[in-house]
């Protein structure tokens, strides 16, 4: 990817993150929302990019910028555009840490238009890779997982978010002697964390939204 480009993009979600932290701890989730949008939708009109919105804020007659359809930029290289201005709403509103501007950029047709309904995920950094079998059972996944990393199943660290359709995988983790961390909000930091070494993370796992996966 061109360098400059990368800035340019770096700038378009620092410009949501800065624009909505204002509101941060105040309570009001949806007003933090929309000054993150509006912010990353200015900011894209100066990027020399040619974009489509393929994973944003809805379709075109429920969000009125940033919406999947929406091209975006000053003209350029033909790319797809998945954002989400705040990833972690709720945790913005509370004033807690973790909330994060998200975009991720691809060649045109390099990302899936994913619906905005739930999926199962499963997430490992490169040090589990094809260790995981989103078919196969947790506890399967994890002795894998930790045999792939050289570790106990014990020094394995999974996150899900806290919720009750989590309630049996939570129970088979435990069984086996795997840490959990359970967080309130927002699942692509931790999913990145997985990437990032000595983050603490090792697998990502549950039930959640498509768009974030």
């Amino acid at each position: 990817m061109d360098r400059t480009l990368s800035l340019e993009f770096a700038r378009v979600v620092e410009a949501a993150a800065l624009r909505s932290g204002r509101l941060l701890g105040r309570g009001q989730k949806d007003a933090a929302d929309g000054l993150a949008v509006d912010a990353m939708r200015q900011a894209f009109d100066s990027v020399r990019i040619s974009g489509t919105v393929v994973i944003g804020e809805g379709e075109i007659d429920e969000a009125p910028m940033l919406y999947i359809g929406e091209h975006v930029g000053a003209g350029g290289p033909e790319v797809d555009i998945a954002v989400d201005p705040i990833e972690g709403t709720n945790l913005i509103a509370k004033g807690q840490n973790g909330a994060i501007a998200v975009m991720a950029i691809a060649e045109k047709g390099g990302l899936l238009h994913a619906p905005d309904m739930y999926m199962e995920k499963l997430c490992v950094g490169p040090r589990g890779a094809g260790a995981i079998d989103i078919t196969k059972s947790l506890t399967e996944n994890i002795k894998n997982v930790a045999a792939k990393m050289e570790r106990s199943v014990e020094e394995i660290t999974l996150v899900m978010l806290d919720r009750e359709r989590h309630q049996g995988l939570m129970k088979e983790a435990r069984e086996i002697g795997a840490r959990i961390m359970l967080i309130s909000d927002g699942d692509v930091n931790p999913a990145m964390e997985c990437c990032i070494e000595g983050s603490g993370v090792h697998m990502v796992v549950g039930t959640g939204g498509a768009p974030e996966g």
